[in-house]
């Protein structure tokens, strides 16, 4: 009889649970049995592990061999165990020292000839697996890059079975001829899902994206765009078609500041679950821009799928931009979906297969028209839509979600001046981000002792007592607050608008004319600001 044990890592979501995988080997009729609650893909391994093994080299135990996955509890699925399956049946067959394994934590899947091939999720998993106290990780080689940003974790790569029982073994590793050059790697193909990347990516650097100074006039909208990128505030842009709502917003990531390390990885980490990570990039460094059609549903958006919810449009833009353009066509259910995570950073899927926890916090840019037809608030172009149906249109976009929202503003048409380019040309993408990384700065060394990290995550309790405006600068919030104007709610979001307005105009805190832009960017009420008084020295 042998017996042998090593590890792996399930992923629940975004998160990991190190397995234990235990193999033993009884005199008996020559069978193979797996349990521990594996899925379909997960009981197919039987096939590829043995066929594995076999074309490695190795003899196959012609014994009563049963695996177990503990604990047996928690949900197993994926191709990811292979490679520990493999391991714990040489391990009890003592082809290799079981010894050998009994610390390692192996991910990867096997191909029939013994190859490793990629699966998603490694950074997660290798995450958990250093939370748990263990040190030492094989994964695929084409993986290897990824697994390494977990800092104290010793990391092999294989691209065989046949490799790794030379490095247990102490024999000479054989050599595996790579893809030629110019061919397509299929061993690449795990790593990307189809269709999951719809809609989604990464936010071109400041260099390479569309320019900001590309925009014709719009001199108030880019005010805005340059206060929610410097305190992460979410953004309602309406207006006519052909105002450059849609412009304006796919410009916002190249202002948006790097990604720090922790930011980095928790982006990498939804990415690499997802299957939408770029080859050749293990570490996520530029905010991610996700952009869904808007007949997404709701569980399109916050997550979802057959078995344990996958990451949804919120989660893939963690730490980025959620863009929902022509927003009042977005169903109803799937737009209120969204008040949850927008408080919260974080978004819990209950399912019949279990509970997840997936990150959510991120930027929302909303465009949306004034009504069908889209020419409502333009005079003399000849709108036709019925009022009821306005009101209805606008609706769409429910008074609890709109409160969430930090700055609205109202996109006019285009000049006839600035768009010939008869007026100034706006500034670039650079100068703006340049200032915004400054405000993110003044912000971070302001918030160094706190779990905050920018103004629109400082709770309301805080602003009132720990932050406060200077003297008498809350008179005019005060005025609205009493005209029912603001909500409790509605002044905190003014007040942390107030601070990042006052951030990029280098104020210690807040002045009446901070608050009082706030106030403009919040209800579209002009208060006599000019547009560049965040501006001034």
């Amino acid at each position: 009889m042998g017996f042998a044990r090593t590890c792996s890592v399930a992923l629940v979501g975004v998160e990991g649970v190190v397995v234990e995988v235990q193999a033993d080997l009884e005199p008996g009729v020559a069978a193979f049995t797996l349990v521990g609650l594996p899925d379909k893909s997960l009981t197919e391994s039987r096939d590829r592990v043995r066929a594995a093994v076999v074309n490695s080299g190795a003899e196959w135990p012609q014994k009563k061999l049963t695996v177990g996955l503990s604990p047996a509890s928690v949900p197993k699925g994926g191709s990811g165990f292979d490679l520990a399956v493999a391991a714990a049946v040489l391990g009890a067959a003592e082809r290799i020292d079981p010894r050998a394994i009994a610390d390692l934590v192996l991910i990867g899947e096997l191909g029939l000839d013994g190859r490793v091939r990629p699966v998603r999720g490694i950074l997660p998993a290798v995450l958990a697996a250093a939370d748990a106290g263990y040190r030492q990780v094989v994964v695929p080689e084409q993986t290897a890059g990824e697994a390494a940003l977990v800092p104290g974790v010793s990391v092999l790569g294989v691209r065989s079975l046949r490799q790794l029982i030379a490095v247990l073994t102490d024999e000479p590793v054989p050599e595996e001829e790579p893809t030629e050059a110019g061919r397509p790697d299929a061993m690449l193909a795990g790593l990307l899902v189809p269709g999951a990347g719809i809609g989604t990516g990464l936010a071109p650097d400041a260099t390479d994206g569309p320019d900001l100074a590309d925009v014709a006039g719009q001199h108030r909208a880019r005010r805005a765009l340059e206060v929610a990128a410097a305190g992460s505030h979410h953004l309602l842009l309406s207006g006519p078609p052909g105002a450059g709502k849609t412009m304006l917003a796919e410009r916002l990531p190249g202002i948006l500041p790097p990604l720090t390390r922790q930011e980095s990885l928790e982006v990498t980490a939804v990415h690499s679950v997802a299957g939408i990570l770029p080859p050749g990039e293990p570490l996520v460094r530029r905010a991610p821009y996700c952009a869904p059609h808007h007949s997404a549903t709701m569980q399109s958006l916050v997550g979802g799928g057959n078995g344990l919810p996958r990451p949804g449009a919120v989660s893939l833009a963690h730490r980025g931009i959620l863009f929902l353009d022509e927003a009042p066509e977005f169903s109803g259910k799937a737009l209120d979906a969204l008040r949850q995570p927008l408080e919260s950073g974080h978004v819990v899927i209950a399912r019949a297969a279990g509970v997840v926890r997936l990150p959510a916090r991120f930027l929302l840019a909303l465009a949306a028209n004034p009504c069908p037809c889209g020419r409502h608030t333009l005079h003399g172009a000849g709108c036709e839509c019925p009022a009821a149906l306005v009101r209805r249109y606008q609706a769409r976009l429910s008074g609890p979600l709109l409160d969430r929202v930090d700055l609205r503003v109202e996109v006019e048409p285009v000049t006839r001046a600035d768009l010939l380019g008869q007026g100034d040309r706006g500034e670039t993408t650079a100068a703006v981000a340049a200032r915004v990384h400054e405000a993110r700065a003044r912000a971070a060394a302001r918030l160094a002792d706190t779990p905050w990290n920018v103004n629109s995550e400082i709770p309301g309790h805080e602003l009132r007592t720990r932050y406060l405006a200077a003297p008498g600068a809350l008179a005019t919030a005060e005025r609205d607050i009493e005209r029912g104007l603001l909500t409790a709610r509605g002044v905190d979001r003014v007040l942390r608008v107030a601070w990042t307005v006052a951030d990029l105009a280098g104020h210690d805190r807040p002045d009446s004319q901070d608050i009082a832009l706030a106030l403009e960017l919040r209800t579209g009420i002009t208060r006599g600001v000019p547009v560049g008084a965040g501006e001034r020295a």
